[in-house]
């Protein structure tokens, strides 16, 4: 899969830019090299949506329907979701949803993302900690313009994001992908973590009174590239990031 977001309103981590991108000879690619790039490596197999200059998706279907890791797309009410996995307690979250015993993965998230938008107040980090299995997605809400994604913690799932040259995220599970279109400015998507882009950025959802420090990290080659990020046990936040009402992060005081 592929999703990438413009960063006037995606803002992911600024550790993620490395200087040593622009140093080299093969420097970071604007989205659509990017996307093209995604397009030739399955020609005849890729489906992907551009929402303007503000995100594009894409989507290459497994080669079998009914594998562990499954990649999924689906949308509903201008809600987009990128699935990759599979959750092994899907059936008991489709009830406690009440959703019918067909819905998939990609839409059972969708409808997450939507409780949570517009009827908690749940803490987000405990709806995504009940989901049970090796998974990761990435859900584009077109109407508010944000991102929220997340990857489980088992580490069934790969994940990675980047910084484009004009500055936006990228994310894929496709490594070769990000490396060429984001340079030195890319690292792997910590695993047990979500990032939405609406005010919460980057946290753990098995850990969310602790704050994520980045971690400087090294290639082969000796250049810095884009940081790890890992949670800090040292340093506690002081509120529990929720999804608030407009798809925007709200904060309660927590106890």
């Amino acid at each position: 899969m592929l999703a990438i977001f413009h960063k006037a309103f995606a803002h992911p981590p600024e550790e993620l830019n490395s200087p040593s991108s622009y140093n080299g000879t093969k420097r970071p690619k604007l989205p659509e090299e990017t996307l093209n790039e995604f397009l030739s490596h399955y020609p005849h197999k890729t489906f992907s949506m551009t929402f303007g200059d503000a995100a594009v998706l894409a989507y290459v279907p497994p080669d079998r329907p009914y594998s562990l890791h499954q990649r999924l797309f689906c949308g509903f009410e201008d809600i987009y979701c990128l699935f990759l996995g599979s959750l092994k307690n899907l059936f008991s979250l489709n009830k406690q949803y009440g959703l019918s015993k067909g819905t998939n993965e990609a839409m059972f998230v969708i409808e997450a993302y939507r409780t949570l938008r517009d009827r908690g107040p749940y803490p987000a980090d405990q709806v995504v900690k009940d989901l049970e299995g090796s998974f990761a997605f990435v859900v584009y809400d077109s109407k508010a313009g944000t991102v929220f994604a997340a990857l489980g913690s088992d580490g069934g799932v790969k994940l990675y994001w980047g910084i484009a040259a004009d500055g936006s995220v990228v994310i894929s599970d496709d490594l070769e992908v990000i490396k060429a279109g984001c340079a030195k400015s890319y690292a792997p998507f910590p695993t047990g973590c979500m990032f939405h882009s609406g005010g919460g950025g980057l946290m753990s959802f098995e850990h969310p009174m602790n704050k994520m420090k980045p971690m400087p990290r090294v290639d082969s080659e000796g250049a810095m590239c884009g940081a790890s990020f890992k949670v800090d046990k040292f340093t506690r936040l002081n509120s529990i990031p929720r999804v608030g009402s407009e798809a925007n992060w709200s904060f309660s005081d927590s106890q």
